[in-house]
């Protein structure tokens, strides 16, 4: 399930949900108000107005509920040559919070988002492989901590919890080096119903990579794009897909799969992506060096100095991924292709640049222009990608319109 955008809003928040009746298409225009301004950052009411065809009327009275709401803030008057200032409008980040659980092959993250994409609050936590009973006992264990600066009406304001995870994780023990049984208890495991045991707010569930495609789409880069392929590294490789401005899950989650996709292993055959770009490659490289990998996962926004391992790792993935950008862009003209991953900032800047070099040995004749940019969430991306699922269900307008660059 990616998300529904009917569930209804939090306790204490006005019903946001989309209706054909007069209340129920008020709160339809609410929340093309919310989507609106979270896409632009601020916005008057005359704006607003021009943008979605509503009358000067109709937007005046959403926005006083909104704002009777706590959900949207009013900022300084801009004041312009001609006629009255303007005065613009903003979400209120106190307005609403969400909670995002993202669960790795190496390590967990439960963090607290607020309704400006904002985190409040974050736990971090490395393992060898998680297994069910511990990962319970983690979120267990960390959610009054996460909360516990919010007082009872920000509480009340929590809108639900998302959960970003690999899909079928007993898959790929071999890579992995978890113990057979370790990964069976998985098998038949129902995460999302043992998660709603643990808390009174609607959970939400959506494999990792794809949630990190979404965090994207909604706080970073990729909200300025239309069409665009995601690539995102960590354990191993991931990916989404974006059309029209909209996140494409496929016929059943899995677009955007992209580690399957063959690639030259540099001895004359094929290999899938993901036993050339992925971190457990590095891992094992690490490992292999008698130097602790560790690091990738207990401290993934500053890896020291790694070096040349970190070099050669680089090198290859790049040029896997030059092969895997040019098969792809050959299905879809994307015009865009976003590189991100569970890494340092500086790490993803030398990888997108390495792949930018690398495409230029691939055979490209054929294929519609494309650039290739780094994105601009980090590790981070699948976390908030899973508190955007309560964020998209609770205040988006619909999927459709919430992405539609028209707005």
């Amino acid at each position: 399930m990616i998300m529904d955008l009917n569930e209804a809003a939090p306790t204490g928040h006005a019903d946001l949900s989309r209706g054909t009746h007069q209340p129920g298409l008020r709160a339809y225009h609410a929340r093309l108000l919310l989507s609106l301004i979270r896409r632009h950052g601020s916005l008057p009411k005359a704006e607003i107005a021009r943008r979605t065809g509503l009358s000067a009327q109709t937007v005046s009275v959403i926005i006083r509920q909104l704002e009777a709401d706590g959900l949207l803030t009013k900022e300084k008057p801009q004041r312009g040559k001609v006629g009255q200032p303007l005065v613009p409008f903003s979400l209120n980040p106190d307005g609403a919070y969400f909670i995002g659980l993202k669960i790795g092959r190496r390590s967990g993250d439960l963090i607290l988002l607020d309704l400006a994409g904002n985190v409040r609050a974050k736990i971090h936590q490395t393992y060898a492989y998680p297994m069910p009973g511990e990962l319970l006992y983690f979120v267990r264990q960390s959610l009054d901590t996460l909360t516990s600066h919010l007082d009872a009406q920000g509480r009340q304001r929590i809108a639900g919890l998302g959960i970003a995870a690999p899909f079928e994780l007993w898959n790929w023990g071999e890579e992995v080096g978890a113990a057979h049984s370790i990964l069976e208890a998985w098998r038949g495991f129902d995460l999302q119903k043992e998660i709603e045991a643990l808390c009174h707010w609607p959970v939400y569930f959506c494999n990792d990579a794809t949630a990190a495609c979404a965090g994207e789409l909604v706080f970073g880069i990729g909200a300025h794009r239309r069409d665009y392929i995601y690539f995102f590294v960590s354990y191993f490789i991931g990916g989404g897909v974006v059309l029209n401005g909209s996140l494409f899950p496929g016929r059943s989650g899995y677009a955007g799969a992209v580690g399957p996709l063959p690639v030259p292993d540099g001895k004359g055959r094929m290999q899938q992506l993901i036993r050339a770009a992925s971190l457990y490659v590095l891992e094992r490289s690490l490992a292999e060096a008698g130097r602790d990998p560790a690091i990738l996962w207990q401290s993934p926004d500053d890896w020291g100095d790694i070096g040349g391992l970190l070099d050669d790792w680089i090198d290859k993935s790049a040029e896997s991924l030059s092969f895997a950008i040019a098969a792809s862009a050959s299905i879809i003209d994307f015009p865009t292709i976003i590189i991100d991953g569970a890494f340092p900032a500086s790490v993803r800047e030398r990888l997108v640049n390495a792949v930018r070099a690398g495409i230029t040995g691939v055979d490209t004749r054929g294929l519609a222009p494309f650039e290739i940019i780094g994105g601009t969430i980090g590790s981070d991306a699948r976390a908030m990608g899973a508190a955007c699922l309560p964020l998209l269900a609770n205040y988006a307008a619909d999927r459709d319109v919430l992405f539609k660059e028209m707005l």
